[in-house]
């Protein structure tokens, strides 16, 4: 089994998918077998992780999944490799209302050291007590090093080193200010790997700014082993066993262990792309529309009537998810105020020009659809029904903290859909 550690930071925009990205693409050029998982709920950082390893990036997502769950994906992941990166999500400890699915939640669940990526372009000695007041908080959590982000010159390295000396924790790596190491992002964070046609010049630049001044030796000492686990993993039961699934820019958003618990399941998954207008497959006993980025395509959506047409006269169940949710309303109505007519098979509009963030964990019970067991997912939209879904939910809804958020998507004939990400059943 290989050894591993979870990259982690004070707050969001630190750096931590950054440094991740740089190390994995330094580790495997050093001839190291690397892997990684993202904590949380995410579809876009796991895809710039396959691109930097090589190798298939799951979501440990400990809320969702428990940590049974969490703990046989690592074992899996880390398979056949020497490391597992594990990055963390927002800050070190910031998770949902109720339960556990912080960073630091996950880190202690599987056994491995944090290493915390501190943005230090506006403090200097500062950095000594904001870590030592992260290594000290929570009991337990091994705080094994520090990697300093943003450092401005020899001068400010000396100062930043010098502060962090007495906490005998080390400063394992650094990285120089340097404008061009931003990602750009858009509404549901960056935008997306397959999108970014300089990915690989920016990996391989960031990979050589980190391996410069970051002791890999190092890193690779302070890990623990990757705990192995052959228990089940997290499931999600399919809708069929041979499943026509919308794949391209416009759709995808979907999660690896769902993909690949299906696959060992027996189920042969059929990709199709709505962008090049295809129709799903015929013979397939279910279509599924994932979540994406339809929004940024309607007009080309719109007007691909094979894709359109096909859904239409499928028989077999359709199910949308979000952005697929969206698809087979009556129409999307874009920022700019344009109003794209969709499949028209649920009777809803979305509308983009009012957009308000929508987010958060949530507690599904299955009302109608295929599903026996409740569910875990979330909810990560900017987008609201413009008319009224009938009395047709597919889900009752409750909110990490319990509360209870009412009624979900719609369930009419075959078609079925709603605004939530499906992760798992409840453990």
């Amino acid at each position: 089994m290989a050894k591993g550690f979870v990259v982690a930071a004070p707050a969001s925009g630190s750096g931590k998918t950054l440094v991740t990205l740089a190390l994995l693409r330094a580790f495997r050029d050093a001839g190291v077998v690397v892997a990684s998982a993202k904590a949380g709920p995410d579809y876009i950082d796991p895809r710039f992780h396959e691109a930097a390893s090589g190798r298939p990036c799951p979501n440990l997502d400990l809320w969702a999944m428990g940590k049974a769950g969490c703990r046989a994906l690592a074992a899996h992941a880390a398979r056949e490799t020497e490391l597992l990166i594990v990055e963390g999500v927002m800050g070190l400890f910031d998770g949902p209302e109720a339960g556990e699915g912080s960073t630091a939640d996950l880190a202690l669940a599987l056994d491995l050291p944090v290493i915390l990526v501190i943005d230090a372009a506006r403090q200097s000695q500062s950095v000594a007590a904001l870590t030592h007041g992260f290594s000290t908080y929570r009991p337990g959590l091994n705080l094994a090093g520090v990697f300093l982000n943003n450092v401005a010159s020899d001068r400010h390295a000396v100062m930043l080193t010098t502060a962090l000396n007495p906490l005998g924790i080390p400063v394992v790596g650094q990285l120089r200010r340097q404008n061009d190491l931003r990602l750009p992002s858009r509404h549901l964070g960056l935008v997306q790997a397959q999108e970014n046609q300089a990915l690989e010049e920016y990996i391989s630049h960031s990979a050589a700014a980190v391996a410069r001044e970051t002791n890999l030796n190092q890193l690779l000492t302070l890990s623990t082993q990757v705990f192995e686990d052959s228990r089940l993993q997290p499931v999600l039961p399919p809708l069929a066993q041979r499943m026509a699934i919308a794949m391209d820019q416009a759709f995808s958003f979907n999660y690896s262990h769902v993909l690949v618990g299906w696959r060992k399941n027996g189920c042969e998954i059929v990709p199709f792309s709505p962008l090049n207008d295809e129709a799903p497959d015929e013979a397939a006993g279910a279509v599924v529309l994932p979540g994406g980025y339809p929004e940024l395509h309607a007009g080309k959506l719109a007007a691909g009537q094979t894709f359109l047409t096909g859904l239409r006269e499928s028989r077999s169940p359709i199910y949308g998810e979000c952005g697929g949710f969206m698809v087979l309303g009556e129409a999307l109505t874009d920022q700019a105020g344009v109003r794209h007519e969709m499949a028209g098979l649920l009777p809803f509009e979305t509308n983009f020009s009012k957009a308000r963030p929508k987010l958060g964990y949530r507690r599904l019970n299955p009302l109608d659809g295929p599903w026996k067991r409740p569910l875990m997912g979330h909810e990560f939209h900017y987008s609201d029904t413009a008319s009224p879904v009938p009395d047709a939910g597919l889900f009752s809804v409750r909110d990490s903290g319990g509360r209870d958020l009412g009624v979900a998507g719609a369930c009419i004939g075959n078609v079925m859909g709603s605004y939530m990400h499906l992760i798992c059943e409840a453990p």
